[in-house]
């Protein structure tokens, strides 16, 4: 191990103890996305302490901000997620994402000057719904980056999976109250409407292409048995391969709930919940860098390797890794066959499992990082965009 590499390992070993703090505390107290201000200030507030220089607001959203360390050309940023699930809390772990994110910073900030690099730790709110990263992008918080890196918990380690391009939006169904069993003809079922609506989607899945896919929920279905309801709201999602096949699948998803609407003479709004995530292109290099360090510490990708099905999930990383070199590998807890979003992943997020896949993943961004900056053609090309 290099002299280089040496330092900034123990940087992240000496700052262990609090990274797990931040993690701890961020677990025990989840918000969601856009209302993360207590996990946004905790996670600055720590950077800031070691010597960071920090920026909260920026691109307008109150719970991002920017922690700059170094002054070199070549400039590196770490993404700090935060946010949490509703009710189930940090059942995708973003409290690792957020320490992992700080420990990497740490250690490349040790380093700072010798690999002529900027580290900059980016905290981005609102990835399980709103699209922070997206925002961020289009308002300029990422330019000058030359890459970007962050770690994901997984219940194993891998480092491909097949990231599907996404909208998220809510449907509103408004027709005409009325007393179910006195006046039933008095009314215009919205109940009707999202039923309707949800029969041509079952009908309409299997025309799908291999890989589309559209689900939702309602969450607000009529107040009563005896009332006919006026407004139904749901929450949908509709993912494709790629963004391009998410702009052929969109329309004919948005044709179901218009027909819901047509039939029963109710009318129908479509909300945007933030903008589109599109598909994953991780940068080859930066991640066979990644597995190697990784690999030194005990982790494994046999499934890649037996190209075995890659998980599914959609992330606003994905837009980021269009526009700038980036990579977003799985690091595995110890999450007793629990998976993504279920309670028990929530609980496999905090304990010696996730500590020790919180601090892999700080020590392996961080030895990416060295790679990035210490390689001649690497940084070259990096450096060229």
């Amino acid at each position: 191990m290099s002299d280089i590499a040496g330092r900034a390992l123990d940087a992240i070993d000496e700052a262990s103890d609090r990274l797990i703090r931040l993690s701890e505390g961020l677990h025990g107290d989840p918000e969601l996305s856009f209302q993360e201000h207590r996990g946004a200030e905790a996670v600055a507030s720590l950077l800031e302490s070691e010597g960071f220089v920090v920026t909260r607001g920026v691109a307008g959203i109150p719970t991002a901000f920017s922690a700059t360390a170094g002054s070199g050309p070549l400039t590196l940023a770490v993404l700090a997620e935060y946010d949490a699930l509703p009710d189930i809390g940090h059942a995708c772990g973003h409290n690792l994402i957020a320490a992992a994110a700080v420990g990497a910073g740490l250690g490349l900030k040790a380093v700072a000057d010798e690999l002529g690099v900027t580290i900059r730790v980016l905290g981005t709110p609102a990835e399980e719904a709103g699209g922070g990263k997206v925002i961020m992008l289009e308002r300029g918080a990422f330019d000058g980056v030359h890459a970007a890196m962050m770690i994901h918990p997984w219940s194993y380690d891998r480092l491909e999976s097949a990231c599907l391009a996404v909208d998220q939006f809510e449907v509103t169904f408004t027709g005409k109250t009325s007393h179910a069993s006195a006046a039933p003809w008095e009314g215009v079922n919205a109940g009707d409407a999202m039923t309707l609506a949800q029969v041509a989607l079952g009908l309409l899945r299997q025309q799908l292409s291999p890989g589309d896919q559209v689900h939702g929920v309602i969450t607000v279905g009529g107040e009563a048995a005896n009332i006919i309801p006026g407004l139904v709201t749901g929450k949908f999602m509709c993912r494709s391969v790629t963004r391009e096949g998410l702009a052929i699948l969109r329309p004919r998803v948005d044709r179901c709930f218009e027909a819901g609407a047509l039939a029963t003479g109710c009318t129908v709004t479509v909300e945007e919940m933030g903008p589109a995530y599109s598909h994953m292109e991780q940068d080859p290099e930066l991640l066979t860098r990644f597995r190697g360090h990784a690999e030194a510490r005990g982790r494994r990708f046999d499934l890649d390797d037996e190209d075995a099905p890659k998980p599914t999930y959609s992330t606003d990383m994905a837009n980021i890794s269009l526009a700038i070199p980036s990579i977003h590998p799985l690091i595995g807890v110890e999450a007793h066959g629990a998976v993504n979003h279920q309670p028990a992943f929530t609980a496999a997020c905090i304990g010696p499992s996730a500590n020790r896949a919180l601090l892999d993943g700080a020590a392996t961004m961080a030895l990416t990082g060295i790679d990035a900056a210490t390689d001649e053609a690497l940084r070259s090309r990096l450096l060229a965009g």
